[in-house]
């Protein structure tokens, strides 16, 4: 062999070693692209377990579930959950437009989570000054973790599922930093309710 084949072999390996020791500084600098980043929002019974959830509710019972956010974004989250409530009829968020529900808020969740983070918290909630009368229902009041809320929300008999339907609805908002705003993270859950006593 050659000198030049010699200098060529020394040059190849020494570029591979050099690759080698800095791989990781560059790793720090370069992001391959990774899997789906999102939230998770998903409610849990009573027990912490995905059964008994409250359904049939009565005025002046207390009824808990629990809410949960997890955080695969990649990086650290500042979240904000608004918890709602309507009737069936009322519309839900639409997810073709990314839009949230057109209801207002009544109680809010603000917290931050690291990557792979989860936050978790039990909600309890009552109605009171119920009225059922013929296919019409009324809750006039809702209790959130003790604070209350005058709704004045009606509801109609449904037919098809023989319910005074309502619904406690969960929405999970995120703050962004480029715009200094909370948007609408396209992710919700609700509690479907049925009104079956008035006290």
């Amino acid at each position: 062999m050659k000198l030049n084949d010699y200098l060529l072999i020394f040059v190849a390996v020494g570029l591979i070693g050099v690759l080698l020791i800095a791989s990781p500084a560059i790793a720090s600098l370069v992001r391959l692209p990774g899997g789906e980043e999102y939230s998770e929002l998903y409610l849990l019974g009573p027990q912490n377990m995905a059964d008994n959830y409250p359904f049939d509710i009565a005025a002046n019972q207390n009824y808990s579930v629990y809410v949960n956010v997890e955080n695969h974004m990649g990086s650290a989250v500042y979240y904000v959950l608004y918890v709602k409530f309507g009737n069936l009829t009322d519309p839900l968020p639409n997810s073709l437009l990314g839009s949230p529900s057109p209801l207002s808020p009544l109680y809010q969740y603000g917290f931050s989570l690291l990557d792979g983070g989860g936050w978790e918290n039990l909600v309890t909630f009552s109605v009171s000054n119920a009225s059922i009368s013929g296919f019409n229902s009324q809750v006039n009041t809702l209790c959130i973790n003790g604070l209350t809320f005058n709704m004045d929300k009606p509801s109609f008999w449904d037919t098809n599922s023989t319910t005074f339907g309502y619904r406690l609805l969960f929405e999970l908002w995120v703050f962004n930093s480029n715009s200094d705003v909370v948007s609408y993270d396209d992710r919700f859950v609700d509690l479907e309710l049925n009104l079956t006593g008035t006290i």
